[in-house]
């Protein structure tokens, strides 16, 4: 067993398991990407110790601590880790790479698995996370699809990922369609850092000397913001513009958006945003066409009045390479539709 070199987070890949040794509270915020939740100390149970320690001293929070980690270590022996064969090697980590990681990797090396602990922890992760993404996004050869509203440039996305083209889905990663309009029913979007883990993940797949697609998005998406590089590197990218005609973006967007019909109050309510820009009448005439479920006259309106008066000023001041860009006319925003046109754009690209 060779317990020398201390495990990075470049490591993880070697191994057979990655086991997030935190509370499940610290895990649902962020963790390694394939990593299972093995707390040594649940929500509780830290927040008691962590309260021992503060009022008692370090020597009764390990007593009491201890006697929990090993309730906790002994219930993972017996379930998750009870047909794990003998060479089974494991990386585990915490939040520093501290006593609750320690604990187990003595614990399972005893039972004899080559268990590792990785250095720093949780926290050396997260460096990794942002040094990755310093280092990678500004080698990517990107071309950002970009086109009014209801253009599908998310489901060309996804149709270019399926004939094989390197795809930075942004959207996918936040949970969250990127406008007024875009969280998604009954889907929380991930903590920021959860959001960065995920495109550090996506970047490190990807061929550099190959095109990465992706979506001319703004800043935020949702409550999540890009990081900085990346929107560095999205506003000096090669663009590439889908152009539907009204009729065809109309038509995608209602099947696109058909769901926000099932609760008519909540999408009156995120109208009223809209009321200093556009005037008490214009917003209670949306709210009403909300309210009676009538989607296509409120759509038609919204991409009239709000999306496209604004789009191209927009594109130009956020897009350095806006005026030379790649202009791919889209006809049909059917399935077979967005599939054809996802050829065209890695043909024109």
């Amino acid at each position: 067993m060779s317990h020398h070199r201390p495990t990075r987070p470049a490591d993880r890949h070697g191994f057979d398991a990655i086991i997030d040794a935190r509370s499940p509270a610290e895990f649902a915020e962020d963790h390694i990407p394939g990593a299972i939740n093995c707390p040594v100390l649940d929500d509780a149970e830290r927040a008691t110790v962590g309260t021992l320690y503060a009022q008692q001293g370090a020597f009764e929070a390990r007593r009491v601590g201890g006697a929990m980690v090993a309730a906790n270590l002994a219930r993972h022996l017996r379930q998750q880790f009870a047909d794990k064969p003998q060479g089974w090697r494991p990386l585990i980590y915490c939040w520093r790479g501290g006593m609750r990681s320690g604990s187990m990797v003595q614990w399972l090396r005893l039972v004899g698995w080559d268990a590792q602990q990785l250095a720093g922890g949780y926290k050396a992760f997260r460096r990794h996370v942002i040094e990755q993404i310093a280092a990678l996004v500004p080698r990517l050869d990107l071309r950002v699809l970009v086109g009014a509203t209801g253009s599908a440039k998310t489901r060309v996305l996804q149709a270019l990922a399926s004939q094989g083209a390197q795809v930075l889905d942004l959207e996918h990663c936040a949970r969250h369609k990127g406008s007024l309009l875009g969280a998604m029913p009954g889907v929380e979007q991930p903590s920021q850092k959860n959001f960065e883990t995920q495109i550090a993940t996506a970047l490190e797949g990807f061929d550099l000397s190959r095109p990465v697609y992706v979506e001319g998005e703004s800043a935020r998406i949702g409550r999540l913001s890009l990081p900085v590089p990346l929107v560095q590197r999205l506003r000096a990218g090669a663009c590439l513009e889908i152009q539907a005609t009204p009729e065809e973006r109309l038509a995608y967007l209602l099947r696109d958006y058909a769901y926000l019909g099932d609760d008519p109050e909540a999408l009156a309510q995120r109208l009223e945003a809209l009321t200093e820009l556009h005037g008490k009448e214009v917003v209670q005439r949306w709210q009403t066409w909300a309210r009676a479920r009538q989607l296509a006259p409120l759509f038609d309106e919204l991409m009239r009045l709000h999306y496209d008066p604004h789009y191209g000023r927009s594109q130009a001041h956020n897009f350095a390479q806006w005026q030379a860009r790649r202009v791919v006319a889209a006809t049909d925003l059917s399935d077979a539709g967005i599939e054809r046109l996802a050829q065209t754009v890695s043909a024109s690209a």
